[in-house]
């Protein structure tokens, strides 16, 4: 099974449930942020090495297959790690210098990247319905994060640039994993495997070697075992990785291997919609007004998306 055959509605499904997962990650690095103190390039190397592990565990116990036939596409599953540590390492630099808010615009930024890079390089289609659906997503998570208060864009160049990186390679990321499903015939399960522990072992490095140079970085080799011999510290960061990491970035790229990377990446800018709305029930955070109606744009965009879609099928039909 290498996941290639098409099925919209299973991909819309996922997607959506990529976006609850991954919505989820903020409750667990709140909590080892405020509690530890965690670097955030050293939280981001133990995310991505334990979801490598669990995945390995996993495989060789139940389904050893799927460690094997990636050995044709290892240069290309290098290159697709790279991309996901680099994403990492810029966007907990862009929170670190532009704050949450801010770097989260910036991030959502990927939705245009997505659409236009997919018609360049996998000539996925850039019709009117998905550039309406570009433009709700990016404005509804503007109003999420209040990035229309001139306050929150007190920012420097080097924010910027990073912020507007984080996006960029967000988009490369969705349209990796798009190639690697459809052209390679990669199961999207072994795809997350290789790419996490290529990512793995770039973030070792840049933490070994560029740590003190990079705000949260590590900045001596110790600084890796941050959370020493504090089991809960250890037990949080390691469901952080087994739960919203491995399944959010799982069913992402899932549903990559039913729609095209440029709807993906739309339906999951509904992530901070879910963020949100777990924010109020787990941490008690009021909804405003200007949220609630940021999370109806996204919302709007992705049902502009999935209406153009059924539209088209009884339109062939």
């Amino acid at each position: 099974m290498n996941g290639s055959s098409e099925n919209p509605n299973t991909g819309y499904i996922t997607a959506l449930g990529s976006a609850v997962f991954l919505s989820l990650t903020s409750i667990f690095i709140s909590y080892l942020n405020l509690n530890f103190q965690l670097p955030a390039l050293v939280l981001a190397f133990w995310r991505e090495f334990f979801v490598a592990l669990i995945l390995l565990v996993v495989f060789f116990i139940f389904r050893r297959a799927l460690l094997h036939g990636a050995k044709p596409h290892l240069s290309y599953l290098g290159i697709y790690g790279f991309v996901l540590a680099l994403f990492n390492a810029l966007w907990t630099v862009s929170v670190t210098l532009n704050g949450a808010a801010v770097a989260t615009v910036l991030c959502y930024c990927s939705a245009a990247f997505t659409a236009l890079l997919g018609w360049l390089i996998l000539h996925e289609e850039l019709t009117p319905a998905k550039i309406i659906a570009v433009v709700l997503s990016l404005a509804g998570c503007a109003f999420i994060v209040d990035a229309f208060n001139p306050q929150v864009w007190h920012i420097n160049p080097l924010g910027i640039l990073t912020g507007i990186g984080s996006g960029l390679f967000y988009a490369i990321y969705s349209l990796m994993g798009r190639s690697a499903s459809q052209q390679r015939g990669l199961n999207p399960w072994t795809t997350l495997f290789y790419t996490f522990l290529a990512a793995a072992v770039f973030m070792l490095f840049i933490n070994l070697f560029l740590g003190t140079w990079l705000p949260g970085g590590a900045q001596q080799p110790s600084d890796l075992f941050w959370l020493g011999d504090s089991l809960p510290g250890w037990i949080i960061l390691f469901l952080l990785a087994a739960g919203p990491t491995l399944m959010g970035y799982g069913l992402y790229n899932i549903s990559l291997t039913h729609l095209p990377s440029s709807v993906v990446n739309l339906i999951v800018t509904i992530e901070p919609v879910f963020t949100a709305i777990t924010a109020y029930f787990v941490l008690g955070e009021r909804l405003t007004l200007q949220q609630i109606l940021g999370g109806l744009l996204v919302m709007a965009g992705v049902v502009v998306i999935r209406m153009y879609k059924n539209r088209v099928k009884s339109d062939v039909h």
